[in-house]
């Protein structure tokens, strides 16, 4: 690892150098592995959160799980200078080729991290499509990318992001803490008629709740990627 850095108490961006890397697609993901000195062996999915790097530093940010033995291991004491096992980029369905249609982000806490690979990769390209980023979080405090996602509204017009605050919400914000809800994805995301291009990542109910609740409001269901995690 070449450094890290705290995005929230409980979620660390590892900033990693690998040999000979091939670049990526917002999106995907790596396998990092771990091997303890008596052969035991742990290994988790991460995914990318940084935009296409060819040859570059890539970043992954990992959300410490209560009794989590990898992702306590790479944000309590993995330090600069170690070294960790990867595998990837891996998957081809959930990524973000820079195709000219709106897109529309819909993150559950860290599934926000493969969409912000996108938002990334897009600005990187200074792409015209319309971007919105509907980001589910429990509190104002666990946001990931709080500072870089305020600076990407301010100076982008394309780039739009809405909060959704499940148990504490900030100081006037107009609605109580709820979960997302068919007036949310309706009122903050884009009609039907766009066609846009949909990704929803986070834990499993979520991503199925999101996704029904699109494809009730007349999404076709081909547009709409999720990944998600836990159960």
């Amino acid at each position: 690892m070449a450094e890290g850095r705290w995005e929230t108490p409980t979620a660390r961006t590892l900033v990693l150098d690998i040999p000979d890397w091939p670049g990526h697609l917002p999106g995907q993901h790596l396998d990092v592995r771990l091997t303890a000195p008596d052969g035991y062996q742990a290994q988790r999915s991460y995914s990318i959160a940084s935009a296409w790097v060819a040859g570059g530093r890539v970043e992954l940010t990992v959300q410490r799980i209560e009794d989590g033995e990898v992702s306590s291991y790479l944000d309590d004491i993995l330090q600069s200078g170690q070294q960790i096992e990867v595998r990837g980029p891996i998957g081809g369905w959930f990524v973000w080729r820079n195709t000219p249609e709106p897109v529309l982000l819909v993150a559950g806490g860290s599934g926000v991290v493969p969409l912000m690979a996108m938002i990334r990769a897009r600005a990187d390209v200074r792409g015209r499509q319309p971007f919105r980023l509907i980001y589910s979080v429990r509190t104002p405090g666990d946001v990931l990318f709080a500072d870089e996602l305020k600076r990407q509204v301010r100076d982008d017009p394309g780039l739009d992001v809405h909060f959704v605050y499940t148990r504490a919400a900030p100081d006037g914000w107009p609605v109580p803490p709820g979960r997302i809800g068919v007036a949310t994805l309706n009122t903050y995301g884009w009609p039907p008629d766009f066609a846009p291009d949909v990704f929803v990542c986070g834990p499993t109910p979520f991503v199925e709740a999101a996704a029904n609740i699109l494809v009730a409001l007349g999404h076709d269901p081909k547009t709409i990627r999720t990944e998600r995690f836990g159960g």
